[in-house]
């Protein structure tokens, strides 16, 4: 079955472009003018991906963002902020409140269809019955295969952008990726977001990762690494 889209805007010519241009690349889209009739669909049917705007009437799109990612039930589901706001602190700002990507206005959809495939594929939980459970520092499990992070035990909810980097680190601890390099592995040849995109993520990770955040190190103007 193909992916569903749930694509949330006040404004009806986006709306419907954003919904035209998401099933022409074989997707199945459901539309929302509004904050309520998203909150009044999400219990019926989960969406793989939403696509929101920030200026609604009844509830702003970082509002919605915020609540979702908090949620036990609907934190795993990932989100593209589509706005009209273009300013660098924007983008950080729906990137600290959990979003997946960032698209601004006016937009071209054949980008918006690449981010749309980059964000789902980085989505899907590994398959790869080889990869096994790692244990680092005697504190953090990490389990590729359950999609699953564990800091003493204790279960740590991650987006999967978060996973796929705290990931990568592990494979070569000690070894330093670059930015570019970690942009490479997340987005590949749709890689159409700055490295700045990287920070943040890993700003959030060392936060959620409490105790084992102190394990992610920056190596000044090249990248991070993870180590003891």
């Amino acid at each position: 079955m193909n992916e569903l889209i749930f694509i949330v805007d006040d404004e009806p010519d986006i709306l419907e472009l954003v919904s035209i241009n998401m099933t022409k690349s074989g997707y199945r889209a459901f539309e929302f003018e509004n904050a309520a009739s998203l909150y009044n669909k999400l219990p019926k049917i989960k969406p793989d991906l939403i696509i929101l705007d920030l200026m609604l009437p009844d509830e702003s799109g970082m509002d919605i963002c915020r609540r979702l990612k908090s949620s036990d039930e609907y934190s795993d589901i990932p989100i593209i902020i589509l706005s009209a706001k273009s300013e660098t602190t924007d983008k950080i700002l729906g990137l600290e409140f959990g979003a997946d990507d960032y698209v601004t206005k006016p937009f071209e959809p054949r980008e918006l269809a690449a981010r749309v495939k980059a964000v789902l594929r980085r989505s899907r939980p590994s398959v790869d019955k080889e990869k096994r459970i790692i244990v680092f520092g005697d504190i953090l499990e990490i389990d590729p295969n359950k999609f699953q992070v564990k800091v003493e035990g204790e279960i740590v909810k991650l987006t999967t952008t978060e996973f796929k980097i705290l990931e990568q680190l592990l494979k070569k601890p000690g070894y330093v990726s670059s930015r570019d390099k970690i942009l490479d592995k997340l987005w590949g040849n749709e890689k159409i977001v700055d490295e700045r995109t990287v920070d943040v993520h890993i700003k959030h990770l060392r936060t959620k990762l409490g105790k084992a955040g102190e394990f992610i190190k920056n190596i000044r103007g090249v990248g991070y690494k993870i180590e003891e």
